[in-house]
Parts: C-alpha cells; sequence; structure tokens
C-alpha cells in the first residue's frame, strides 16, 4: 500500500496552438526597390505609343529632383516648427486638465477636444483667413507670411493631441508615486515636475514620435493654402513641361518616396520604443 502508483499508460498533452503570421509583414529595405520602379516606370510604359514626347520622363525628373527637395526641406521645416509649438502648447493645455480646479480642467477639457476633433485643412483654412497678414507693435509692422500662418494652423491640432499624451501619461503612473511624494512632503508641483512628469517622458515618447510622423505628412494640406511647399512645386514644374500626362506618375512617386524615406524609419522606431518601455501588469 505504501508503495507509489505508476501507470504506463501515455499522457496526453495539449496541443499547441500553431503560430499566427503576421497579417502584415515587416517592410525590408528591397521592398522601396518595386515601389521605386512602379512609380518611375509605370507612367512611360502606359504612354510609350505617343510620339510628342520631346524628353523621356525619367530625364525630366532628373532635372527637376533638386527643387522638389527644396520644397520637401521645407515641409520639414513645417513640420519641425509646428510639432514644437504644438508640443509646448499640448504640455501646458495637458497641464491644465491635470489640475486641481475645476474650472481650469474643464476649460483645457474643452479646449482639447474641440481642436482633437476638428479637420486639419479646416484649422489651416481658419489660420489662414483668420489671422492678419501683419501686425503693428509699438510702431513697428510684423509681416506675417503664408507658411508662419500654415505653422499656426496645423500646430492647433498637435496641440490637443499632446495634451492628451500628457495627460495620459500621467494617469498611467500608478498612485503609489503621489503617495511617497506626500510622505516626504513634496508639494504638489515639486511632485509633478521632479516625480511624476521624467517617469512620463518614456510613456509620451512613442506616441508623440508617432504624431510628429503624421504631422510631417499632413503638411502637404499647406499647398492647399498656396505655400510653396513641395506638392506646389510639382504642381508648378508639371505645368512648365506643358501638363504631360506621362510625368504624373514619376513625378508624385518621387514625392511619395520622400515622405516614405522620412517617415518610415520614425514609425519603425516608435515599435521599437513602444516594447522597450512597455508596461507589464
Amino acid at each position: 500500500m505504501g508503495a507509489a502508483y505508476k501507470t504506463d499508460l501515455p499522457v496526453m498533452m495539449a496541443p499547441k496552438a500553431p503560430e499566427r503570421e503576421p497579417i502584415l509583414p515587416h517592410l525590408r529595405a528591397w521592398h522601396i526597390v518595386p515601389l521605386v520602379a512602379l512609380c518611375l516606370l509605370a507612367s512611360p510604359l502606359a504612354f510609350a505609343a505617343e510620339h510628342d514626347i520631346r524628353q523621356p520622363s525619367l530625364s525630366v525628373l532628373v532635372t527637376w529632383a533638386p527643387l522638389l527637395m527644396k520644397g520637401f526641406i521645407f515641409n520639414l521645416v513645417i513640420s519641425v516648427s509646428a510639432m514644437a509649438v504644438g508640443t509646448f502648447a499640448g504640455a501646458i493645455l495637458g497641464l491644465g486638465q491635470l489640475s486641481p480646479s475645476a474650472p481650469i480642467r474643464k476649460v483645457a477639457w474643452l479646449i482639447t477636444q474641440f481642436f482633437r476633433n476638428a479637420p486639419w485643412l479646416v484649422l489651416l483654412f481658419f489660420a489662414m483667413f483668420l489671422l492678419p497678414f501683419q501686425i503693428s507693435f509699438f510702431g513697428l509692422s510684423i509681416p506675417l507670411p503664408d507658411w508662419f500662418k500654415a505653422i499656426i494652423g496645423l500646430s492647433l491640432p498637435v496641440m490637443a493631441n499632446v495634451s492628451e499624451i500628457v495627460r495620459g501619461a500621467v494617469n498611467s503612473l500608478p498612485s503609489g508615486q503621489w503617495e511617497a511624494a506626500n510622505s516626504l512632503a513634496f508639494s504638489r508641483r515639486q511632485t509633478m515636475w521632479l516625480i511624476i512628469l521624467p517617469q512620463c517622458v518614456k510613456r509620451m515618447l512613442p506616441p508623440w514620435m508617432n504624431l510628429y510622423s503624421i504631422l510631417t505628412m499632413a503638411t502637404v494640406l499647406a499647398s492647399i493654402v498656396g505655400v510653396n511647399e513641395v506638392m506646389t512645386l510639382t504642381g508648378q514644374a508639371l505645368a512648365s513641361e506643358g501638363g504631360r500626362p506621362d510625368l504624373l506618375a514619376p513625378f508624385y512617386g518621387f514625392v511619395l518616396l520622400l515622405f516614405f524615406i522620412y517617415c518610415y524609419p520614425i514609425a519603425r522606431y516608435t515599435v521599437r520604443l513602444e516594447k522597450k518601455f512597455a508596461v507589464i501588469g
């Protein structure tokens, strides 16, 4: 009776769940090659039967590429400037949503929700037509060019989204951080600036970078209001070439590649940061 009970019957193990393949595979560097070929060669093949083409499409694109690159750099200047203005204003607005004062919280929440749910193009038009052409300050007239108004218009939705990023990051920290700071006689301001916000940086960085990538792609909206960025210069280049239809795909494909090459590494680095700073539990 004291002997251990043994059996030779096999034990049925639960079958392993098959590994699911990713729905969308990760893009590799060599994936850009067919994209370049498709954008640059599809249109010339489609219009090869025309005999009035004076210069090959690729040669025309190479001629205009430096100008288009300058326009793209201007897009990046607009994106960086709008991100800087929106981040500064959004951080203040986000802290306003966390204020102990109920009126400040409600006003900050209302401003955040309004600009966060407003179309970016509509905000851009409002900035273009509501801001004056120039302002006078102590007898000095300061002009407000279109690109400056575009920065202000694009910074408004950025401000609202950064406000939500700040609010969400602060609320995601465990309440024990506040309780520990109170036990050490820290004031609310000291707790926020010395303890809470430094811990929130790694939580805010991935969504902040994702927002910047979206903003960069949205800078082409400035072409609608007359800012001389890459899309505006592309249209002018096509018009100067007589509106040749075989140039549409190469030119706009080149613009697409510029944004892809710039934004895709940001997106991949954002995913890496999300995995690195993932909160467990």
